[in-house]
């Protein structure tokens, strides 16, 4: 699990980068799912899908703050 602390740190370019492989790896959690009928953990794909919702959140109060500024 990622913590804001931490994604506030990362300038845009690598947010939009930890989105993009968060993504990736949702969809391949999704994709085993319909697949194989069964995950090692279900609740992985609830804690990425949060990670991704942080991700775009701290992107958006960057973005907010530069406009501001």
């Amino acid at each position: 699990m990622l913590k804001a602390s931490e994604l506030r740190e990362l300038n845009p370019d690598e947010l939009r980068e930890k989105e993009g492989e968060l993504s990736e790896q949702l969809f391949t959690l999704r994709l085993q799912k319909v697949t194989q009928g069964q995950l090692d953990n279900p609740a992985k794909i609830s804690e990425v899908r949060r990670d991704i919702a942080r991700v775009l959140t701290v992107l958006r109060e960057q973005e907010t703050a530069q406009a501001e500024a």
